[in-house]
């Protein structure tokens, strides 16, 4: 039998009105389990006692709970279970092995910044360390990016929105979660649905997150993207780049043949034109592919009409997979000043985290991995579009 998660508002909302009980007690539900879990000893074999844990419902929310939202005789009533969890050496990135009832598994990565670091506005940032949460919205992916590995796993399932939820709730029990990113497996907005309806409950109690603190990255899914600023107002878009041309972007992501560049950056300026929030351009730096000086013009004049920050992405490596090879730091640098000084541009380089648990951008495939090199505190990405 299929076990539903208890964070998947829609799910819970049927349930409840169709037995009479108000929906007012689901974020109540919510917050005596989230901070039941954050606190939680991880090694605990007690059985889940809804009364226990929850107090003051009516006698038929605790009956519906039971037979409906139970996962028996497991200490928590999650749908999902934390498999493993790997640190990387300099312990500022964590990647959550998570196991989905069906027996698939995803994978979460923290990432730890410090907010102090660079400018905003000419000043110093306020604040300190902060984590950020990449997030899974699929198990696998369709979209077929040459250069990931998440896309070599195939296409498997869509995530449920209380299963996309479910990663933060794992999450938060290592770090104060400020950030979210859907930058994981998968093409969020190829579950469209399930995505919106998690970022709306990751918005509202007990997490709270700030929508202009949630970031959802697309390859350009046209259709969803006209759509997205009226249901997700506030959310940050990032859209997967990675070459000015046509051709180029079919070369490495295959899926771009669905999605002419024309087409894609018209539906862009009627984004930012209904939104007036920046986008951020993912840019993936691929040796002798991408990254010549000519491709910098070309990027800076696609880009001119709009108000964008590019992220600028060393390629990181996918074993046996990749028929890649990074790009020079020479190279980022001089593409990074072609767009800043020649177009004006605001131009970001993303530093490598979580490479040595292959928890870095691009290599979110399910394996086992174990630590091994070191790196410095950074400034949060996307705090960049705010």
């Amino acid at each position: 039998m299929r076990i539903r998660s208890v964070f998947d508002y829609g799910e819970m909302r049927r349930e409840f009105e169709n037995s009479g009980i108000d929906t007012k007690f689901i974020p109540i539900i919510w917050k005596h389990l989230f901070l039941f879990l954050k606190e939680q000893d991880s090694d605990s074999e007690e059985e889940w006692d809804w009364q226990k844990r929850v107090p003051s419902l009516p006698s038929s929310a605790y009956s519906l709970l039971l037979s409906n939202f139970n996962n028996n005789p497991n200490p928590n009533p999650l749908s999902s279970s934390l498999h493993s969890v790997f640190h990387s050496s300099d312990l500022l990135t964590s990647k959550l092995l998570i196991k989905l009832h069906n027996g698939d598994f995803v994978e979460a990565v923290i990432m730890r910044y410090d907010t102090r670091l660079g400018k905003y506005g000419g000043k110093p940032r306020p604040g300190g360390l902060r984590a950020t949460l990449c997030i899974s919205s699929q198990v696998g992916c369709k979209m077929g990016c040459n250069f990931c590995a998440t896309g070599s796993m195939g296409f498997k399932t869509n995530l449920s929105s209380g299963e996309i939820v479910e990663q933060l709730v794992h999450a938060s029990a290592f770090a104060q979660i400020r950030n979210v990113v859907f930058m994981g497996m998968g093409e969020p907005l190829n579950n469209y649905s399930a995505v919106v309806e998690s970022i709306r409950v990751m918005t509202t109690s007990p997490f709270l997150l700030s929508s202009k603190r949630i970031t959802l990255s697309t390859v350009g899914i046209i259709h969803a993207i006209k759509k997205l600023h009226n249901d997700l107002p506030g959310v940050n878009l990032a859209v997967s780049l990675h070459a000015p041309l046509q051709d180029i972007r079919c070369q490495i992501m295959p899926a771009a043949r669905a999605f002419p560049l024309h087409k894609l950056m018209d539906s862009l300026q009627e984004y930012q034109r209904n939104s007036l929030q920046k986008i951020l351009i993912e840019y993936i730096m691929l040796d002798g592919v991408n990254d010549e000086e000519q491709h910098a013009h070309q990027l800076g004049k696609l880009l001119d009409r709009f108000q964008v920050v590019v992220n600028l992405i060393p390629f990181n490596p996918i074993g046996t997979l990749s028929q890649f090879k990074p790009t020079s730091e020479h190279k980022v640098s001089t593409f990074q000043k072609i767009l800043r000084g020649t177009y004006n541009i605001r131009t970001t380089v993303r530093k490598q985290m979580g490479q040595d648990i292959s928890g870095a951008c691009g290599q979110l495939v399910v394996s086992n991995n174990s630590p091994g090199n070191t790196m410095n505190p950074l400034t949060d990405i996307e705090d960049l579009v705010i």
